[in-house]
């Protein structure tokens, strides 16, 4: 079993979502979280002021899945949340121990 995080920009979350329909997921959480990378210290305007975008907005898809899963998942998360342009966000892929509950 592995956990993929992946964070994607907030309005391409539900496309990915949709597109995990199909593939068996053991379990999973979704969240807000702010992003910072290559786009950093780069200045936006927003009704005649300008801000400062070092946080962006992203969504964080933490999923777990068997083994034999992860190149479907990495390839629906892929077509979904890629746009072509910087700041499409990250997938990384984390092993996880099967321990039991006692």
């Amino acid at each position: 079993m592995v956990q993929i995080i992946a964070l994607v920009k907030p309005f391409r979350a539900q496309e990915v979502l949709a597109a995990l329909d199909s593939i068996d997921i053991l379990g999973g959480t979704v969240r807000e979280a702010m992003g910072y990378g290559r786009q950093k210290n780069r200045l936006h305007r927003y009704l005649g002021s300008e801000y400062n975008a070092s946080f962006l907005p992203k969504v964080e898809l933490t999923l777990f899945v068997h083994d034999r899963d992860i190149p479907a998942v990495v390839k629906a998360i892929i077509a979904q949340a890629r746009t072509g342009r910087m700041g499409d966000g990250k997938i990384m892929i984390l092993p996880c121990l099967d321990f039991p509950l006692y």
